[in-house]
């Protein structure tokens, strides 16, 4: 489902912040990157679906993936940011907005430098992660945004402490 790369080619990535853990998603799927706006509230919807917003006339849902990936949620910053990606849902392109506790640049990364996610000691779904890089003295957690949005939310109630 993911997108396939040329080993021997970097990746351009977009890197944010989630309780204070760096993820990085891939560029391409991203649409645009907005300060936050007033997010209307769907009752019944899933905990980690926050709500809607409009985009320039699109209605988008909003997905917190700190509830969906069982971290703890944070109050919103001046540096809360809306990341608009587009992803296949049931066959057809949709955006989705992602809202990051930060976001911070779109680099590249060498695809071949991503290590396997560890079995033991992660406080993320490992079904969600493409896997591990590191960078700038810290570790990078590569998300796999096509099995965040096809997996079953069964971890979407369990909350860790940070």
């Amino acid at each position: 489902m993911g997108t396939v790369h040329s080993l021997a080619r970097p990746v351009e990535i977009l890197t944010l912040a989630l309780c204070g853990e760096a993820f990085a998603l891939e560029a391409v799927i991203v649409r645009e990157i907005l300060d936050l706006i007033p997010i209307t509230i769907v009752p019944n919807a899933p905990r980690y679906a926050t709500g809607l917003i409009n985009v320039r006339g699109k209605v988008v849902p909003v997905v917190d993936l700190r509830v969906r990936f069982g971290m703890t949620q944070e109050p919103t910053t001046i540096d809360t940011r809306i990341v608009v990606i587009e992803n296949i849902q049931d066959g057809e392109a949709t955006m989705i907005g992602l809202l990051a506790d930060r976001v911070y640049e779109v680099t590249e990364i060498d695809m071949q430098a991503i290590e396997a996610t560890p079995k033991v000691g992660m406080r993320w779904p490992p079904e969600f992660i493409r896997g591990i890089s590191r960078r700038n003295g810290g570790f990078l957690i590569i998300l796999d945004i096509d099995r965040v949005f096809a997996s079953e939310p069964a971890r979407e109630d369990r909350l860790h402490a940070s």
